[in-house]
């Protein structure tokens, strides 16, 4: 593995949920990541977030890794959950909270509903 893989499978494999992003889950730098970091945000999700625009390694290397082109990605548990849409899917499924419950996550239900409700 190279360096950035190594990094990056660590940060996989040591945090329940890890996003990679564009920016901050404080302040995120594209729209796709903002959207995606606000959903966990609002659902209280407890997250790793890392800034691919801090590292080009991890830029190019979070590409490689998933074999996904695009950034943001989300891990649950290790796993490569998906991009923006598929997030967004998932959230407005139910099928979000259900990998969340199935992987011992804890959110907000309330507010993973009220999002539903917001989007139905």
């Amino acid at each position: 593995m190279t360096d950035a893989n190594t990094r990056i499978d660590e940060t996989v494999k040591g945090s329940d949920v890890v996003l990679f992003m564009k920016g901050t889950k404080e302040m995120p730098q594209c729209g796709f990541s903002s959207r995606v970091a606000g959903v966990l945000n609002y659902m209280g999700v407890d997250y790793s977030d890392v800034n691919c625009l801090a590292d080009e390694e991890i830029r190019q290397g979070i590409k490689d890794y998933s074999d996904w082109p695009t950034i943001p990605q989300l891990y649950i548990k290790g796993e490569f959950v998906g991009g923006c849409d598929i997030i967004t899917e998932m959230t407005l499924s139910g099928e979000l909270d259900t990998m969340f419950d199935d992987n011992g996550v804890s959110y907000d239900k309330d507010a993973a509903n009220k999002i539903r409700e917001a989007n139905g």
